[in-house]
């Protein structure tokens, strides 16, 4: 009965944290000033809020042939989100776009 308490917690949590690295990502995405920070914020939190998603789900379903798939699923994500953030970057640079650089004093706090 705890431990099942427990389980659902900690599955809720990770689903929770999850969806809002994704809800924060794409906020990122709108409103950052160029590609590469928009791929950057776009891939880093989608990647960790796709994989603490998968956790909570991979806790709800238990020991099952449904965990193993969502497992399975997890992987082929880690692999290949780094992959196309790379290939997105690199084509972008070859297509020749330029980061966004600030003026100097802009941003500064003081």
């Amino acid at each position: 009965m705890i431990g099942s308490l427990i389980l659902d917690i900690l599955s809720w949590a990770l689903l929770i944290g999850g969806g809002a690295l994704v809800f924060i990502g794409g906020v990122g995405a709108l409103r950052m000033p160029d590609v590469y920070t928009r791929m950057h914020a776009a891939s880093i939190t989608d990647t960790l809020g796709t994989i603490c998603v998968l956790l909570g789900i991979i806790l709800q379903a238990g020991l099952s042939f449904a965990a193993i798939k969502l497992a399975a699923i997890m992987i082929f994500l880690l692999l290949t989100t780094p992959t196309a953030a790379y290939a997105l970057a690199n084509a972008a640079r070859l297509a020749g776009v330029v980061p966004v650089r600030r003026a100097a004093g802009e941003g500064d706090s003081s």
